[in-house]
């Protein structure tokens, strides 16, 4: 970590209200806490509790394969989904993909849809600045105590903030979206089915209940945890460690540790560089599951107009 990146004072959230952002009642608001809380604790409480129980024994090759599949499943849904697809209009995609990302983006219990959206569409309008809602160079308290603080903040710790995206200012075409609409309204059942449909496949294949309780641990609380942090960690660390190839006004960085398990997103230097852009791994050998799953539904053809940065682009932006 370099000096002059703990030592810079970004300017703090004004009190004047910011374009985009509405205010959460103090119901809606202890409401939104207590959800968020339960939704990071449980999966934490069910990592913690197989690393003592199973401790020895390892995982099962069942809840393995119901862990992986899960997984893939959902966190496709994200990147390539939500991220690509809905927020950034990377590609164009046939009507039952669209359903089918929609449906395992909202899977991934990140949020529905529009939400999820709407967010991440506010994010690039003001990244690293008065009204990013998760940037980790807002908060001003000085030295280590707030380097924490900073990433905290742009890790989980902006879930619990007492406002709200507004979804009419930043997903307009999505509400106006009967399809997507309908899923996003229907996010509570798709939650109810991501931690109930790992166990009850559990119960399926080994015919047991004890079968069926470690196919949710793991298929269902252990893989939710590993998604949500690994999705947080873009914001966090994503934003204030690593490589930055491209000149962009904020603080993305390349990440490659993560990019196996983000399935690409932390080549996220390349992807606030262009946004548009597809394929977050620009270079041969950035690993980007993203990249390659859009590139494979191309060829099957449920995916046309897909989009990327020409060679000319990438190096007028390169960093000195």
């Amino acid at each position: 970590m370099t000096t002059d990146l703990l030592e810079r004072r970004p300017e703090p959230r004004p009190e004047r209200r910011i374009e985009g952002v509405v205010p959460i009642s103090a119901r809606e608001l202890r409401f939104q806490r207590r959800i968020t809380l339960l939704m990071t604790i449980a999966p934490l409480g069910a990592v913690l509790w197989a690393i003592t129980a199973l401790w020895g024994r390892g995982i099962s090759a069942t809840d393995f394969w119901i862990m992986t599949s899960f997984y893939v499943f959902t966190v496709t849904g994200v990147t390539v989904g939500l991220h690509r697809y809905f927020t950034h209009k990377s590609f164009r995609a046939v009507q039952p993909l669209r359903w089918l990302l929609a449906v395992a983006g909202s899977m991934a219990v990140e949020g529905d849809v529009i939400s999820w959206v709407a967010a991440h569409r506010r994010h690039h309008a003001y990244a690293d600045k008065a009204g990013d809602p998760h940037s980790p160079h807002l908060i001003q308290t000085p030295g280590f105590k707030g380097t924490l603080q900073n990433l905290w903040h742009a890790h989980m710790g902006w879930l619990f903030d007492p406002e709200k995206t507004d979804r009419e200012r930043w997903a307009p075409d999505l509400l106006k979206d009967s399809m997507i609409s309908g899923i996003s309204r229907r996010f509570p059942m798709l939650v109810i089915l991501t931690f109930t449909l790992p166990p009850l496949l559990g119960l399926t294949i080994t015919g047991t209940f004890h079968g069926m309780w470690t196919a949710f641990v793991w298929g269902s609380l252990v893989r939710v945890f590993v998604l949500h942090h690994m999705t947080w960690s873009i914001n966090s660390i994503c934003h204030f460690y690593g490589r930055r190839p491209y000149d962009t006004d904020e603080e993305s960085r390349n990440v490659w540790p993560l990019s196996l398990l983000s399935f690409g997103e932390s080549w996220h230097n390349n992807h606030h560089a262009f946004p548009s852009s597809a394929y977050l791994g620009l270079e041969w050998w950035q690993v980007d599951f993203g990249r390659y799953t859009i590139r494979s539904l191309q060829w099957l053809g449920l995916v046309r107009d897909v989009r990327r940065p020409t060679v000319e682009q990438r190096k007028a932006k390169r960093s000195g």
